[in-house]
This record gives C-alpha cells, structure tokens and sequence, in this order.
C-alpha cells in the first residue's frame, strides 16, 4: 500500500511540474496583440457605420459585469455551486446537495468496503460516486432546462417585436412575454420585469439572468439591447434579425448533432465496454478478479489503465464537440 501512495504521489508531482512548466513558459501571443491594437486603430479612426457599430458592441461587451466568470472561478466555490442550483430552476438548496452527496459518498464507502475489504479502493468509489453522480444530475437538469429556454427563445423575439410594432414600450412586452410563454423561457422574463418593477434598470435586470443563464443566446439578446439604446435605430427590425438568427444557429446545432451522433455511439461503446466486461466477468466469476482489489501490481495497472481510458474519452468528446 505504501508503494502504492509513493507511485501516485510521484504520478501527480510530475503532472503539477509538467503544467507549471508550460504556464511558465508560455506567454501571451505577439501577434493576436499586435492584431489587437490594429483593429483598435481602425475602430477608432473609421468612419464605417459597421466599424461604429462593432466598436460599439466591444465597449459594451467589456462594460458588462462578469458576475459570472467570478462566481465559477476562484471567488468562491460554494458560491459557484449555488449557481448552478439555482440554474437549474428546481428550488434545490446547496445544504441539500452536500447531504446528499455525502450520504451517498458514505454508503458506498461502506459497501465496497464490505463487499473487496479494500479501503483505499472503497474510498475512491464513494468519493468518485458522491461527487459525480450528484453533479451529472445537477447539469443534466440544467442542460434540460437550458434546451427548453434556448428552443422558446426565438418565440418570445417574435412576441417582443410583435408588441413594440404595436407602439408598447420594451418593459411591457417582456411582462407581455412573462405572462404568454410558459416553461423557463417565462419563468426567466418574470424575474426580469419583477426586477423592473422594484427599482431596478432593464440593463441590470437583464444582467442578472444573464450571469445566472450564461447563456450565449440570451447575451446577444442583451447586447441588442443595450446597442440600441446607445446608437439609437429600429430595435422591432434588430430582434426580428436576432431571432432568426437564432433559428439558423438552432438549426445548424440540430445537424451537427445529427452528423455527429455516429462518433459519439461510438466514443460510448468503446468507453463503457471495459466496464461491462470487467462488471459481467466479476458477476460470472468473482475468483478469477479476486487479486484485482489486493495486488498492488494490479491496482496500479488499474489505476494506469482507467488514467489512459479517461485521457482517450477525453479526446474522443473534443472530437466530436463543434463550438458555433
């Protein structure tokens, strides 16, 4: 056992030395900031509507508060973790989490204990499943509701441009939104105009589901907003656009999803099959991988083998994952 810790001690040692190393040695690229201070230039110096416009976007880009960013870096863990409770939209609290996590982190503990009689394999898996499962539940729940938000979105465009066609003001169609679309896409436009209502500017309200969506749709559509309210024009035409902008990327979403299902059956079968063939061999045969949990030479090639299986799904997920 002692082996084992020196050989996993010395495993991460190397790994922190390897990634210290290229944050050291790699710096900031000269030519993006050389690209970057020309196209600040010819912002700047143009007289292109286009070039007014985009330098417009930028600054309000950089105006807007990253809320978010800070919440799910080093700021505070806890505070990030909450976030993604409430993104979810179940009422979850962050008490209840841990509970639950720790619970089940517990019981397995104890199960696998029992069942191999190996406690550093047993508290592995109760660490691996407390904190994992809880955590695939939690961003499966939000990606669902992510879905349903994003799908409606272009509907509640068309209903915002609908009403400022008929003379209402921006406020009163996002309570008319609120009020019309049910699901998330409702729920989230509620909480907007509720924020309007007790003091609180659009800009500001509409941050607020922004930082808590981080949602890239949803920020076009703020940015819009805020656009037009600084360079002035038809905001009915703009989130007209917007919206079927919206559906184009939907669209290209759907067939790339569908031109990539193929790897991705693929990336599954090939990373789930040791499992099941480790699981269904145990079943049939529980001597035969009985030295598996003692060994030390097998747990570390245990440990070797689940490192480069994790290293190959890895890539095998950036393969099949297209960024729009």
């Amino acid at each position: 056992m002692t082996n084992i810790l020196q050989l996993l001690v010395m495993a991460v040692g190397l790994m922190l030395v390897m990634v210290l190393s290229y944050a050291a040695l790699s710096g900031p690229s000269a030519s993006k900031e050389s690209g970057r201070r020309l196209q600040s230039l010819r912002f700047r110096h143009s007289d292109s509507m286009v070039d007014k416009v985009e330098a417009q976007y930028r600054k309000t880009v950089a105006a807007r508060k990253p809320t978010a960013m800070k919440l799910a870096g080093s700021g505070s863990r806890m505070e990030a973790l909450e976030l993604r409770l409430r993104r979810t939209g179940k009422g979850w609290t962050l008490t209840q989490y841990l509970y639950v996590s720790g619970g089940l982190a517990l019981a397995i503990t104890v199960l696998m204990f029992l069942k191999t009689g190996a406690p550093l394999l047993a508290l592995g898996a109760g660490v691996l499943v407390g904190g994992g499962l809880p955590h695939m539940l939690v961003g499966r729940a939000i990606n669902k509701r992510i879905d349903a938000f994003v799908t409606r979105l272009p509907d509640a465009l068309d209903l915002l441009v609908r009403g400022l066609r008929s003379g209402l003001p921006v406020t009163e169609t996002l309570g008319v939104v609120a009020q019309e679309l049910p699901g998330p896409i409702g729920e989230e436009f509620k909480l907007v105009t509720d924020r309007i209502k007790v003091g609180r500017t659009m800009e500001d309200a509409l941050q607020d589901t922004a930082d808590r969506l981080n949602l890239a749709e949803f920020n076009f559509f703020c940015i819009t907003l805020a656009i037009q309210r600084e360079t002035g024009g038809n905001l009915a035409e703009t989130l007209a656009n917007l919206s079927d902008v919206l559906r184009k990327r939907a669209q290209m979403k759907l067939k790339i999803k569908a031109m990539s299902s193929e790897s991705k059956a693929s990336a599954y079968i090939v990373g789930s099959l040791p499992f099941i063939v480790f699981a269904l061999i145990y079943w049939v045969n529980p001597g035969y991988l009985a030295n598996f949990f003692i060994d030390e030479r097998l747990i570390i090639a245990a440990i070797g083998g689940l490192t480069w299986l994790g290293i190959g799904a890895f890539i095998m997920a950036k393969m099949v994952n297209f960024e729009i």
